[in-house]
């Protein structure tokens, strides 16, 4: 079972949507959660003996968070996961790029040398790869000139791919 690229691309797809669902479902989890009620404290022993001390402080209801604090919080950390989610998608496009040129470069040396005798397929490999015609010649046992032709049909074939 060989993958392409365009069944690499939909995994990713399907792995971000997935991905994405999970925090949109986490959020809505949030947003129904009650806030915890505090724990309420075990009232201080009365001794009998003493008397009770007089109170400093007057009582006051405790300072309450303003009622879209909770709301903005949420957002702000959605908008930072937001971002991030957009960076690893931005990462992943560029190591996707670098994959396809990878795979088109060997795409194109399999054809290359799919289309030349056998005798010739370590000659065409290395013209591929960049080698100069009088070092092919001397690798591969050929005559310089047949070099050159190999190295003009590589890049020939090399500009058709890319077009």
């Amino acid at each position: 079972m060989t993958l392409g690229v365009r069944e690499a691309v939909i995994v990713l797809i399907a792995l971000a949507a997935i991905y994405m669902i999970v925090v949109v479902v986490r959020m809505l989890n949030l947003r129904r959660r009650k806030p915890a009620r505090e724990p309420e404290l075990p009232a201080a022993p009365v001794f009998e003996d003493k008397q009770p001390e007089p109170e400093v402080f007057a009582e006051e209801p405790l300072e309450q968070a303003p009622p879209g604090l909770a709301e903005d919080m949420l957002r702000q950390s959605l908008e930072q996961e937001l971002a991030q989610l957009r960076d690893e998608v931005d990462v992943l496009r560029g190591e996707l790029a670098a994959l396809r040129e990878d795979m088109l470069q060997e795409f194109a040396h399999i054809q290359a040398a799919q289309a030349v005798s056998p005798i010739y397929g370590d000659a065409m490999q290395m013209a591929a790869a960049g080698y100069e015609p009088a070092m092919i010649a001397e690798r591969c046992g050929i005559a310089r000139a047949e070099a050159e032709l190999v190295v003009a049909l590589a890049k020939s074939q090399e500009r058709g791919v890319q077009e």
